[in-house]
């Protein structure tokens, strides 16, 4: 039996202003500047073949809300992210070889670019460049779409292949893009099926740490701090707080990370940016954050 742990409380960020919660939640993020996005509809597109629908993003930031229209939007069950010239990227996480299903919007909703990325997106994050990073889930990597075999690649806004990661010492090849965080250029990750921390950063590669915790979804970086989240069945809320060595991670305490009442997480999203870890839980209307950098060690266990 799993004995009880430390509940470990998020802080209330950000929350959907009540005026648009009457339209339906595509999708929500936050993105590498710390503003969080939903983008809606008036009804939510009833298959692939839906005709393109037109859809608003409503960004808030510091508290104040505000409205980006999207015309043409052509994804389903769109995934989304924020450029930082006040444009969206949206994307079809499924999709066939010649479906270009990333959509790309100008600051004004207008459509600039469309290409592909691959089959099997589990994560779209854009870094504070503009560049997108997609993590891809398993039924992409063993598809029959070569763009998504390495299991995790840098895109530009353009649809530019920038990287591709292949496997390193300490590391091998990506089977599922299990938890992707991106902050500033660089991003870390932990793929099945060993799931050893992957730190990428542009101008010095990849390192990759192991790491003995099994199943994680989400994962904030802070110095050399690391936070694990998720696992599989009754750890599906279970946070590890740990040590990043030069190959290694070192566990040093471990909890659950619970709703701001105390009580344990449903079915949730997240989004990681460095030290943060975003956490959004249905109806979707709000985020949650937990942020390692604010948290001394001792307060991290209790």
């Amino acid at each position: 039996m799993t004995p009880d742990r430390h509940a470990i409380r998020p802080a209330t960020f950000a929350r959907l202003p009540r005026t648009y919660r009457d339209l339906h939640i595509m999708h929500s993020t936050v993105d590498a500047f710390g503003r969080a996005h939903w983008l809606l509809t008036e009804r939510p597109p009833e298959s692939r073949r839906e005709k393109p629908y037109d859809a608003v993003v409503v960004t808030v930031e510091d508290g104040r809300p505000y409205e980006t229209y999207l015309s043409s939007v052509a994804a389903s069950f769109p995934s989304f992210d924020a450029l930082p010239d006040g444009g969206f990227v949206v994307a079809e996480p499924r999709s066939r070889a010649h479906e270009e299903h990333v959509q790309v919007f100008d600051a004004l909703g207008r459509l600039s670019w469309t290409f592909r990325v691959g089959d099997g997106i589990e994560y779209l994050l854009t870094d504070e460049a503009g560049d997108l990073w997609v993590g891809y889930f398993d039924e992409g990597v063993y598809g029959d779409d070569e763009l998504s075999w390495p299991g995790l690649r840098r895109w530009s806004h353009t649809g530019e292949p920038l990287w591709t990661y292949r496997p390193v010492d300490g590391a091998s090849e990506i089977s599922d893009c299990y938890a992707l965080n991106v902050s500033g250029r660089s991003a870390w990750a932990c793929a099945y099926t060993h799931f050893p921390v992957l730190e990428i950063r542009p101008d010095q590669g990849v390192k990759s740490h192991a790491n003995k915790v099994r199943g994680v979804k989400g994962l904030a970086v802070h110095d050399r701090r690391v936070a694990l989240f998720g696992g599989y069945g009754n750890d599906h809320d279970r946070l590890v707080i740990g040590e990043l060595t030069d190959t290694g991670v070192t566990a040093v305490t471990e909890g659950r990370l619970v709703r701001p009442d105390g009580t344990r997480l449903g079915r949730r999203r997240l989004v990681c940016r460095g030290p943060r870890i975003y956490v959004q839980e249905e109806p979707f209307t709000g985020w949650e954050v937990l942020d390692i950098s604010l948290q001394p060690d001792r307060s991290m266990a209790h």
